[in-house]
Parts: C-alpha cells; structure tokens; sequence
C-alpha cells in the first residue's frame, strides 16, 4: 500500500473541483495509495461520488478559513505523504495550515480557474484579494499545479512565480465511469426519438458562464430550424436568464431543469454540447461530452478549452460573447455533425489513470 494522500477543499458542491476531486481520488486508489478527502464541511452531491475506500474528514466549519485549527490537528496527527488543496481559498489555508503543523507533509497547490478573470467579476472583497494572497503565499508550496496552460501563465503574472516552476497537469476525467453513467433511462420527451435536436449546455447559472450570449444564439438557429435549448445547472442568474428567454420569444424551446447530479443522460442524447463562457479555468465538461461522442462547440475563452480542443481540431472555437459566430457554429454542427471517433479518442488523454500518474511523479520528486 502506498501512502497516504489527503485532498482538502471547502466542500463537495456541484462544480468542477468537485468532480476532480472524485476522479483524482480513484485514480490515487486505483494505485495503491490511501486517500483522505478533507472538507471544511462535509455536504456536497459529490460526497457520495466518492470511492468506498476514501476516508472523507469534516472538519465541521462554514468556511475554509474557520478550518485552519481542524486542518492543523489533522496534519500534526495524520502526517501524510502530500497534502494537495484544490481552489484560490483552500490553497491558502493549506498553506498556512502546513507551516503551522511543522511536519512532513509534501504541500501541492492547484488553480482551477482563470484567477485574473475571477478577480475583475468578483463582488466581494475576499475575491479582489485573492491574487494579492497569491503574490504573498504561494511561494510557500512545494509545487504549484495549474489545470492549463492558460491558467499557468495567468499564475505566473499574478504570483510573480517562475513560469518553468508551475507544473501544468490536465483534469482528470473518469470516461468509464462516464458511459455508465450516461446508460441510465433518461424520462424527458425533449430527447425522445423523432424530437427535435437539442442543444445542451451546463454549468452554474453565473456571469462567467455567459449563458446570455448562448440564448441570443440558439434564438437565431431556431428561427432557421426546429431545435431545443437545455442548460443544466443552477445560480443567480435564473431569473435574468429566463426573462431573455422570454424576450427573445424562444421560452418555450428552452429548459433549465437546474443542478442534475447524474447529467450524462442528456449529454450523450444531446446533438451538441456548447460552451458559452466567458473564462474558464479548463472545462471539464467538453471533456465528458467528448467521451460520449457528443460534438462540442466552444468559446475561445481563457484558460482551457482551445487546448482541449487542440486549437480546433476536436471541436468549433469561436470568439467570445459573438452570439451570431455562435449561432453560426451549432447551426453548421447540427447540419453536419463530425465523426464521433476522433472525440472519444482525444477524451481517453484525459484518463485518471494518466493524470493521477502525474501527480504522483510530482509528489514523488
């Protein structure tokens, strides 16, 4: 049995880090290591995603902050092989956390997301002061690991880090897992045979994710030919996203069924998967539609998915809130959709074996 390696962040919400973590922890399993999953608190429709071997630790607070003495204790009495903190506000906490335990504990940091972006949106303080934490603390980690090579560069600027010293590694994505998933009895007579197409996409209901602009598109396909709208996720935006919906008089081809734990169904029965954002950190979930032979189309937004996508090669780019190129792009996909077989063959890159072996040759140096 290898050692043990602990995963700390604030809890297991729907997101992208969630999903991560879950995949990142089987991979380290699959490999012989024991793995600890530490929350500040322990809720989240991921929890129970996780591999029965995985030990999850509450450390029962509300905020990654108010963990700091639980994570302490946890490290002095625990001591594993490496801590890896994943998201702006756990990668602090574990830092101060590790030089307050004074032990052993290789310390790995990951940025999830384009952290300039989320600065420039953010509407509290916490979040304008992230990259000055960044700058002052980050030098603290044994190693440092972006999820792009976008997000790398973005680092580096804000951090003041040297470039060559920020290891990139992809997120894993559990495709096996996936296709399983997706083979589930989907109850919506939107996908049944003989509907008309649908156009999905997911995420939560925020700026960053631009949906605004993913209406205004599918407005313009629509009035050219019956299609569907689908957007799985849920947020603040609900409500502004379902008033343009109505503005644009295409409401009632369009759904927002909110957070969907299981949203595989709807991808591999969808005709294409679209991407609007506005910044990302990488995109996890080109990568999962990917696994189902889905097509996808994307923003070229920073940080991520031209390098899914390779610059084009396994999917549409088109730039930024241009809802007409948009329009353009998931009109020209469903007319003539691409070869599923190249998807699925760029989606198996992304395997937890293969990232969680990356890992582990970062924590092994």
């Amino acid at each position: 049995m290898g050692g043990r390696i602990a995963l700390f962040t604030r809890d297991l919400a729907g997101g992208g880090v969630g999903r991560v973590i879950v995949n990142l922890s089987k991979g380290f399993i699959d490999r012989g290591h024991q793995v600890d999953v530490v929350l500040a608190r322990a809720r989240g429709p991921y929890i129970e995603q996780l591999a029965g071997d995985v030990r999850v630790i509450d450390l029962g607070v509300e905020r990654s902050l108010a963990s700091i003495p639980g994570l302490v204790r946890y490290l002095r009495q625990e001591r594993p092989l490496a801590l890896l903190a994943c998201a702006d506000g756990a990668n602090v906490v574990a830092l101060w956390s590790r030089w307050l335990a004074r032990g052993p504990t290789r310390m790995l940091i990951s940025i999830h997301t384009n952290v300039s972006q989320n600065a420039r949106a953010a509407t509290k303080a916490r979040g304008r002061l992230i990259p000055h934490f960044m700058r002052w603390f980050y030098g603290w980690a044994d190693d440092v690991i972006a999820v792009s090579e976008g997000v790398a560069d973005d680092v580096a600027g804000i951090a003041r880090l040297n470039r060559q010293k920020i290891r990139v590694i992809y997120n894993p994505v559990d495709t096996e897992n996936i296709k399983r998933l997706a083979a589930e009895p989907l109850q919506d007579p939107w996908f049944a045979p003989g509907a008309p197409p649908v156009v999905l996409s997911a995420g939560r209901l925020t700026r960053q994710k631009d949906f605004p602009s993913l209406l205004r598109a599918f407005a313009r396909v629509r009035q050219s030919r019956p299609a569907r709208l689908v957007i799985l996720g849920e947020g603040e935006d609900r409500a502004a996203l379902e008033a343009l919906a109505r503005e644009l008089d295409c409401r009632e081809d369009v759904a927002l069924p909110g957070f969907v734990s299981n949203p595989y169904p709807y991808m591999a029965a969808a005709a294409v998967f679209v991407s609007s954002s506005a910044w990302e950190g990488f995109g996890n979930v080109l990568i999962e539609a990917m696994a189902l032979g889905v097509p996808v189309v994307s923003t070229d937004c920073p940080s991520g998915p031209a390098e899914i996508l390779d610059h084009g090669r396994y999917g549409v780019l088109v730039p930024v809130s241009d809802s007409d190129a948009l329009a353009r792009a998931i009109a020209a996909t469903l007319e003539a959709p691409p070869e599923a077989s190249r998807n699925l063959e760029r989606a198996s890159s992304f395997s937890c074996d293969r990232i969680a072996s990356q890992y582990l040759a970062v924590i092994a140096n």
